[in-house]
């Protein structure tokens, strides 16, 4: 198979018609051999039965459909992990990347040489100024704190060879963190600048949008242990050197030492410091004790496809 599309459902009801008939316009002017793969990622309404009714229509369509919601990452991964195109263009369903721009990914692969992905990046971030500004910090702490460099403003629209998406698969993680595993799967990778619109509203709430951050550092990086260690040897030092100005205070100077304020501030301050870390630490155990069960990180409840006698078959 030439070309297989990947895309993710979740509360994806009023997208994905037009997203069907603007991706498969695009596909015909660049293959007939190719299909068109729907994940549902446990989605509310009605997205199941609307990509049912393409997948009974046509039989390049394909629903895989999830037994619950699992997260956007972990159900793009399983769809790939059911795509059998040489070439794999994954992109999310809400139209926010243009379905045309596939063309533009395969025109920048066709044209290169040697590289297995072309990978989308926003022309300009959209969105207000907060999210807009804690974009740009979250890339700068990850860059910061990882040895993983994550290209800024990086879009899940991407265009991948086989023996790429093979290696991607590969990894093992139960807690999927895109982003990171992009980068780390190797291989050679182009960016292409592309347009992202904003239709107003998401389904990444503030906590899902910090619990993913969480986890793309927590899972490529360690320097937030070692900054505790760090710290932990800074302020042993400074407590050093007070004591050793309070004895010389006594013993020389003859004066009782005294300062309840500057006391509190410092049980403040080292209370503070105390859960941080001890804080930091959990995020790491958790994300080990979660590792250490080897759970699958989705669960696949039925597949969907028009056979060709033009039964729709359930694997």
């Amino acid at each position: 198979m030439k070309l297989s599309i990947v895309t993710t459902l979740y509360f994806s009801a009023p997208y994905i018609i037009e997203f069907y008939e603007r991706i498969s316009l695009a596909l015909k002017e660049i293959t007939d051999d190719y299909e068109i793969i729907f994940v549902n990622d446990g989605s509310p309404d009605d997205s199941l039965e609307i990509s049912i009714s393409l997948s009974q229509k046509d039989e390049k369509v394909r629903i895989i459909d999830l037994s619950k919601n699992f997260g956007h990452h972990k159900a793009m991964m399983t769809g790939l992990s059911y795509s059998r195109g040489d070439l794999i263009f994954q992109i999310d369903v809400d139209l926010e990347e243009e379905p045309e721009s596939l063309i533009d990914f395969y025109k920048a692969y066709i044209q290169a040489k040697d590289i297995d992905v072309v990978y989308g990046v926003q022309e300009k971030r959209k969105g207000g100024l907060f999210e807009k500004l804690s974009g740009a910090l979250f890339y700068t702490v990850f860059n910061l704190l990882s040895n993983v460099k994550m290209p800024h403003n990086l879009l899940m629209a991407r265009l991948m060879s086989r023996r790429y998406v093979n290696s991607l698969l590969a990894h093992q993680e139960r807690e999927v963190a895109l982003g990171g595993l992009w980068q780390i799967t190797g291989y050679n990778q182009i960016p292409l600048v592309v347009k992202k619109h904003s239709k107003g509203t998401t389904t990444y709430t503030l906590y899902r949008r910090l619990a993913l951050s969480l986890k793309h550092i927590t899972a490529f990086s360690n320097r937030p242990l070692i900054y505790i260690a760090i710290l932990g040897i800074i302020i042993l030092f400074i407590t050093f050197l007070y004591a050793l100005y309070n004895l010389y205070v006594f013993f020389v100077v003859g004066e009782t030492p005294s300062g309840f304020t500057s006391i509190i501030l410092s049980v403040w301050l080292l209370g503070g410091l105390t859960i941080f870390s001890l804080g930091v630490i959990a995020i790491y155990l958790s994300t080990i004790f979660i590792e250490t069960k080897n759970r699958p990180y989705t669960i696949v409840r039925d597949v969907y496809e028009k056979d060709k006698d033009g039964s729709n078959k359930k694997p």
